[in-house]
């Protein structure tokens, strides 16, 4: 590759010269992106095997995604090929999905104001992680998931990357198994009335999970997000029509909690007396998990050809996510009261509406759980194959493997799906376990060590800001450990109570579970 060539494949001056006074244009392209990005000092050495013997000094950030770029140049196969606008369609397809219809069972629980508060409260802090997130990643290019972030950050221990690797497939696995589950709900729900032979739950569930599997076998981002911009559009159809068709069926059909009500549509402003710690902090659980999804942005961020341009993705998809999850959540609630709500949204409506609306939703039960399974083989699939041939060409051991990698997530994610088999419950476990760490813990933990390293090279912040900056990462931190432990006793908790009333059916259940 000539020099000239190089010299134009990635975006100038990524790294800005190091001063010890930050200006205008750099402070506001920290928060929006842009050129005027200052990448800061590195909390870590450079990876041996990313060490280049050619090089007369320790190489910037800007040299080392030079060097990234032009190992693919050529190559069948590239990676580092999105462009901001493609990486917000992966961002909407990712948080546009159907974990925005259980808003309206959290606002039954939480109330109509205390729900649509935390609604923008959690939209807001996850905004700023995934900022924090971002400048970390800038410092080091050659992450490529977060589970080298996670090394990189608690000081390149072995034994943070092996438990962030540990954590990372089974948050990626649980929301595969979470479109399982939802798959075989929607087959149940348009078949309700039709004689199936066999175990028509289980059935239902291993076609999806076959679907799924082929759905997952495109190798680059640059394809995901082409399917993802129509995923995320057949979401916003989906949910815009359920909430239209709350507001004009003539009355929500009955469930187990209307029984003995009056009728009426009763819908509280803040939490009802009767609402349990363990319902409320469901209820809070699922509005986080449904915002933090800071699992997926570094191996986002790493197929990038600009990464400066990472935060106008970011703020497209924050403010769409706000205004849809606020709106859809309010007026289904609203319109369906407590007595009716049932989670997902879809089954508090009419038979006709809930079939027509919850049809638009297929391409996102596919996609998503797609989406997290390419995120998990990359994962294994980059580390088996680094620096080798099959990982960049069209080689039958390459996707052979790949293809074998996807397989078993797939089939994880099915049996995982029918030890759990409801869809609110297994929101919340997985808010508990995993967003504990990977939506708040590792971001507070990443602000320290970046601000004792821009210490340690000279940089002043601004008293005020680095006092309210250091109270809201510990606050952050905090968070996070309440969500690991008060959060899991309440998903735990809300399996066994859930079970004992025996509102859901049991593990491989040949039952429908149809809406």
């Amino acid at each position: 590759m000539s020099e000239k060539s190089l010299k134009t494949s990635s975006p100038p001056d990524l790294e800005a010269v190091n001063t010890h006074t930050t200006t205008t244009s750099s402070r506001f392209a920290s928060i929006f992106g842009g050129k005027d990005v200052v990448v800061g000092p590195r909390i870590a050495p450079l990876p041996d095997y990313l060490k280049n013997d050619d090089a007369d000094h320790l190489e910037t950030a800007s040299e080392i995604l030079d060097r990234q770029l032009a190992a693919e140049d050529g190559a069948a196969i590239q990676y580092r090929t999105c462009s901001w606008q493609k990486t917000a369609a992966l961002l909407f397809s990712e948080y546009i999905c159907l974990a925005i219809m259980s808003f309206p069972w959290s606002y039954r629980y939480l109330g109509l104001v205390p729900g649509l508060i935390l609604t923008v409260v959690v939209a807001a802090l996850v905004l700023y992680t995934s900022l924090v997130l971002w400048k970390f990643c800038l410092r080091h290019p050659e992450i490529r998931d977060v589970c080298d972030l996670g090394q990189t950050l608690f000081w390149g221990k072995k034994w943070a990357w092996w438990g962030t690797a540990i954590m990372f497939t089974l948050n990626n696995t649980f929301i595969q198994a979470l479109h399982v589950l939802v798959g075989a709900k929607y087959l149940n729900t348009m078949t309700e009335s039709d004689s199936i032979g066999g175990c028509r739950t289980v059935e239902f569930s291993i076609l999806v999970t076959f679907i799924c599997w082929i759905g997952s076998l495109p190798r680059t981002f640059e394809m995901m997000s082409k399917l993802g911009t129509a995923s995320a559009g057949f979401t916003f159809i989906s949910v815009l029509l359920a909430a239209i068709f709350a507001g004009i069926q003539s009355h929500p059909p009955a469930t187990a909690a209307a029984k003995g009500s009056s009728g009426d549509i009763v819908y509280d402003l803040f939490p009802n007396a009767s609402t349990s710690f363990v319902q409320g902090m469901a209820a809070f659980l699922n509005i986080s998990y449904t915002f933090i999804g800071q699992i997926t942005l570094p191996s986002f961020i790493a197929e990038m050809r600009d990464p400066r341009e990472f935060p106008k993705s970011l703020w497209a998809c924050t403010i769409a996510e706000i205004i849809v999850f606020c709106v859809v959540g309010a007026v289904m609630y609203v319109f369906v009261g407590n007595d009716y709500m049932t989670a997902p949204a879809f089954g508090s409506l009419e038979d006709k509406y809930k079939k027509i609306s919850f049809s638009f939703m297929i391409p996102t039960l596919i996609f998503l759980g797609c989406l997290y399974a390419s995120v998990t083989g990359r994962f294994i699939f980059f580390r088996l194959f680094r620096n080798s041939r099959h990982l960049s060409d069209h080689t039958f051991v390459g996707w052979g493997s790949w293809a074998a990698i996807l397989l078993v997530t797939w089939i994880a994610a099915f049996l995982i799906s029918q030890v759990i088999p409801f869809f609110s419950s297994l929101l919340s476990v997985m808010s508990s376990l995993f967003d504990s760490w990977f939506g708040f813990i590792f971001w507070g933990v990443a602000y320290f060590r970046m601000r004792k390293a821009d210490q340690e090279q000279g940089k002043k912040e601004n008293k005020v800001v680095d006092l309210l900056s250091n109270a809201l990462n510990v606050l952050i931190i905090l968070t996070g450990i309440m969500f690991l432990t008060v959060g899991t006793y309440a998903s735990v908790q809300g399996i066994i109570d859930s079970f004992e009333a025996h509102e859901v059916p049991g593990v491989f259940s040949c039952a429908s579970n149809g809406a």
